[in-house]
């Protein structure tokens, strides 16, 4: 017998006592290694050079690049978990005037902060525990012009990572029933509005609340019903969009919780938003304003954005389509007013991104204020969640029931807008009627 057969067979019995032994009653694989966990994070410097040091329950690799217009350092890290405090990194030193941190994806973190100048990375590195103390991440940065910054964009350490898209559900063969969307906003990285004083971020409200919606919906049998997200990760506004349109979603609501400054104010209430070029006050403006912002907070690089597609048959595809979310609007109104307070002007627009696909009726519902002490008492309340959740259900059901045969019929779209030219959507049957409701 050969050496090589020897090895062979010697190599074939440890594979097969290994099996055994793992097949043994209380003998377990060894587990994956734990994430780490971030407990502490802070600034140090000035307007020349400035340090970030996060400390860490263990060393973790670590990539760093830069992004122009605004100015943000970007710091991808695998699979750590934040143990801040919500309000960790709103104020900030030296070259960094706030920065934020969350899951990006699943197993991958990322640290986004905002400058005040043009800086280089000067160093990015991780130290392994010693002497007692944590492993600590540490970026250095330092003070330079806009020429050297933006060469460092064009030629950067690694290409910044899309947000993770969400994952199609195909519809079994024979389930015609209407897919609904719903979009809880912000996640991972994004907060959104912050509630420091009750550690309450909108993230995760919108998260448990869309939560809610999702099984009540599916409760009725009726629809087929999708989140964007079920986790904290996040999700860009364009994937949000891109996902509704591809799962042939004949509904999207974006649930979210907005914030005032003290100036403002005791706004409160909720509201629901639709689509449109000009905003209907300045309060919508500066929310539109404010929820166009998550990409550039998630740290996605905005200069490869796509221009917005022009055409006269989008542009009846989409008037069509703001005419259905108007109607779902005024519907969501008048049911969700016997469950929650409303702002005194309930129904507005603006041009929110995330309500831009131009074949899909959307919303954004803005179920209050967290920064109104009563309108957050009333969201935390499981009642108030419960009832608002009802309410949505009786409108979503009085909106569909509302709609004749042909109105569910989508219209073809041009090849610029996911599909091929002249055909629709997501694998609809072509066809010259109006959009689906």
């Amino acid at each position: 017998m050969t050496w090589r057969a020897i090895s062979w067979r010697r190599a074939l019995s440890g594979l097969l006592l290994a099996a055994a032994l793992l097949a043994l009653p209380g003998t377990a694989p060894v587990a994956a290694e734990e994430p780490a966990v971030a407990t502490d994070a802070r600034l140090a410097g000035d307007g020349e050079r400035t340090r970030l040091v996060v400390d860490l329950s263990r060393a973790v690799p670590l990539g760093a690049f830069t992004l122009a217009d605004p100015y943000r350092v970007v710091v991808d890290i695998p699979d750590v978990v934040f143990s801040l405090p919500a309000s960790a990194g709103q104020e900030g030193r030296g070259l960094v005037s706030a920065y934020r941190f969350g899951l990006f994806a699943p197993g991958k973190a990322r640290i986004v902060l905002d400058l005040s100048a043009p800086v280089t990375i000067d160093k990015a590195f991780v130290l392994e525990p010693m002497d007692g103390q944590p492993a600590r991440l540490v970026i250095d940065l330092a003070k330079t012009d806009r020429v050297s910054f933006l060469k460092a964009v064009a030629a950067p350490v690694r290409r910044a990572e899309e947000a993770s898209m969400p994952k199609r559900e195909a519809a079994s063969v024979g389930d015609t029933r209407p897919v609904i969307v719903i979009d809880p906003g912000h996640g991972g990285i994004d907060s959104g509005a912050v509630n420091s004083a009750f550690n309450v971020t909108e993230k995760d409200l919108v998260l448990s609340i869309a939560k809610q919606l999702h099984r009540k919906l599916e409760k009725t049998g009726r629809y087929r019903t999708l989140l964007t997200r079920s986790q904290d990760t996040y999700v860009a506004l364009g994937q949000r969009v891109r996902f509704a349109r591809e799962s042939g979603a004949r509904l999207f609501i974006s649930l979210h919780a907005d914030s005032l400054s003290a100036r403002d104010g005791d706004v409160r209430g909720a509201t629901i938003y639709t689509l449109s070029d000009r905003a209907s006050d300045a309060e919508a403006q500066r929310l539109a304003d404010s929820e166009n912002k998550a990409d550039m907070i998630a740290g996605l690089d905005l200069s490869e954005e796509p221009a917005d597609v022009a055409g006269i048959l989008f542009d009846l595809a989409q008037r069509e389509t703001r005419n259905f979310s108007a109607q779902f609007a005024r519907t969501l109104v008048g049911n969700v007013g016997d469950a929650a307070r409303m702002h005194k002007s309930p129904l507005k627009s603006a041009g929110f991104k995330v309500l831009k696909a131009p074949d899909v009726p959307s919303v954004l519902f803005e179920l209050g204020y967290l920064s109104s002490a009563k309108d957050l008492e009333l969201m935390m309340s499981s009642d108030w969640q419960s009832n608002v959740t009802d309410a949505m259900v009786t409108a979503i059901n009085a909106y569909f029931a509302a709609q004749k045969p042909g109105d569910a019929v989508p219209v073809a779209m041009p090849a610029s807008m996911d599909g091929p030219a002249g055909q629709p959507v997501a694998g609809a049957k072509p066809a010259p009627a109006a959009i689906r409701p």
